[in-house]
C-alpha cells in the first residue's frame, strides 16, 4: 500500500479513567499487549506500509513504546500536536508535511476488519477530495450520524442528528492534502466539522462497510474487542 495512514492518537480518553490516567488510549493493554500493537499488525496484514501517530495527551509514551514501527511490519513516524491539544482536525492539519499528497487516517481506537483496498480503490474512482466509510448501524453501538443515500452521503453531523440517519462513520477515511489546508492549527478543532462541511458541498464520498467495527473507547467497547479477539485465537 503506497498512502501512508495516519493514525489519531492524541485525546484524553476521558471515558477510559482511571486506566488512562498514566497511559494513553494506544497503549490500553489488549489480550496482554497495548491496543496500538495490534491495530499496527491488523494495518500491515492489510498492506499499509507507512504509519504516522498524530500524539497529544502522553504521546512521548507511545513513542517510546511502538519505536520505528519495525517490529510490526510498518516504518513508524510521530507528529505531536504541542502545547495545545488540537483536536482530530487540527492534528490533521498540523502533519499534512509528513502525509503527503494523499493518506488514510484512522482512529487510534478503532479495530476495523474489512476490505481497506477496495475503499482506496473507491476514492480513487472517484474524485472527490475525501471519503468516509459508513456502517449501517441503525443506533446499534452508538448513534448514527450519516446520511446515505443511493451509495451518496447526503449529510452527516454528530450535533444534529435526524431520525433518517440509519449509518454511522465506519472509522476509516481519505483525504487529498489541499481539502485539510484551511483547518486552523493553533487551536483545537474536531475532523467531525470537516466532514460535516463536506457532506453539505457534495465533497465527501461515501463507500458502505458490512463488517461491523469495534472500538476500544469505552470500557464496553474494550471487552467487546477482547471477546471478540478471544474467538479469533486458535
Amino acid at each position: 500500500m503506497t498512502l501512508p495512514v495516519a493514525i489519531l492518537a492524541g485525546g484524553l480518553a476521558t471515558r477510559l479513567r482511571p486506566v488512562t490516567a498514566t497511559i494513553p488510549k494506544a497503549l490500553v493493554p489488549v489480550r496482554g499487549e497495548p491496543f496500538a500493537f495490534h491495530q499496527l499488525r491488523l494495518l500491515a496484514h492489510n498492506g499499509f506500509k507507512r504509519a504516522i501517530f498524530l500524539t497529544g495527551y502522553l504521546g512521548e509514551m507511545v513513542t517510546e513504546a511502538v519505536g520505528d514501527g519495525s517490529a510490526f511490519g510498518m516504518e513508524v513516524s510521530y507528529v505531536a500536536d504541542g502545547p495545545v491539544l488540537l483536536g482530530t482536525g487540527g492534528a490533521l492539519a498540523r502533519a499534512l508535511p509528513a502525509l503527503g499528497p494523499q493518506f488514510a487516517v484512522i482512529y487510534g481506537d478503532s479495530w476495523l476488519e474489512f476490505d481497506y483496498r477496495a475503499a482506496i480503490n473507491h476514492f480513487e474512482r472517484d474524485g472527490r477530495p475525501a471519503l468516509m466509510t459508513v456502517f449501517r448501524n441503525e443506533g446499534s453501538w452508538d448513534t448514527s450520524n450519516v446520511l446515505l443515500q443511493d451509495g451518496e452521503i447526503l449529510a452527516y453531523s454528530k450535533a444534529n442528528r435526524t431520525p433518517a440517519m440509519q449509518h454511522i462513520d465506519y472509522g476509516f477515511s481519505l483525504f487529498r492534502q489541499d481539502v485539510l489546508r484551511d483547518v486552523p492549527t493553533d487551536r483545537p478543532t474536531d475532523l467531525a466539522t470537516v466532514f460535516e462541511a463536506l457532506a453539505a458541498t457534495g465533497q465527501l464520498a461515501g463507500y458502505e462497510v458490512h463488517q461491523r467495527f469495534y472500538e476500544v473507547g469505552s470500557f464496553a467497547g474494550l471487552a467487546d474487542l477482547e471477546a471478540h479477539l478471544g474467538k479469533e485465537s486458535p
